[in-house]
């Protein structure tokens, strides 16, 4: 896989964490730029603009959800890969870094290779979806995969990387129920560990960017896209 290119800022407290990140993702050929705490997470992002950012959620001056958030918020890191890394299992965290925009977490303590196969699959991802996508049209909507843009009527909505994966996956194929499973396969993929109420975040922050009724939930089977 060709990952020169490749970006990746990392921002935790701990130099031994930073340590052992940066030697494994090197390794895989990623130029690896490592940041101390919040502040600086935003500024090396700002400068750096890598594809993907690792953020420790428990960081000095701002935390990972912060950081994510403010991020976010500005156009230029909307698609940008964010990963947590979290000693926090408890499901609120969860669903609040995912709120925020997270694509993934990663638990500790870290394991160097699972760590390196999430940030993989994750670019393996992209790269699918931008060489097999092809835009969709249905009614006023348009969502076009390569420029991870969705307009309706004309005007431009800002959907968050996973988002828009999920929104385009059911629009493929509208009237069609997707299963829970199959979904958090195609889009999250097998390598990434997530819960049932990943996709029910997601759904919900669709429905309210897009503020149109196209996804109709199918209890206990899962969603589909109709209008």
């Amino acid at each position: 896989m060709e990952t020169t290119a490749k970006r990746i800022l990392i921002a935790d407290d701990e130099p031994d964490i930073l340590e052992i990140i940066q030697y494994n993702l090197s390794k895989e050929g990623y130029e690896v730029i490592t940041a101390k705490d919040g502040n600086e997470a935003i500024e090396k992002a700002k400068q750096f603009k890598p594809q993907l950012i690792i953020l420790d959620i428990m960081m000095p001056h701002k935390t990972g959800i912060e950081v994510c958030s403010i991020l976010r918020s500005q156009p230029q890191f909307q698609q940008t890969l964010i990963i947590f890394l979290t000693a926090l299992n408890d499901e609120p965290s969860h669903i609040k870094g995912l709120e925020t925009g997270a694509d993934d977490y990663i638990s500790k303590p870290i394991s160097p290779k699972i760590l390196v196969s999430r940030v993989n699959a994750l670019f393996r991802r992209i790269n699918k979806n931008e060489e097999e996508g092809k835009p969709i049209k249905i009614g006023n909507i348009n969502i076009d995969p390569v420029k991870f843009v969705v307009e309706i009527d004309g005007k431009e909505i800002i959907l968050a990387k996973k988002e828009f994966e999920l929104l385009y996956l059911l629009a493929t194929k509208p009237g069609r129920v997707f299963l829970r499973n199959e979904i958090l396969s195609q889009v999250w993929g097998n390598e990434v560990i997530v819960g049932d109420r990943t996709i029910d975040v997601h759904i919900r922050k669709i429905r309210q960017k897009l503020n149109l009724d196209c996804i109709t939930t199918v209890k206990g089977v899962g969603y589909k896209f109709d209008i």
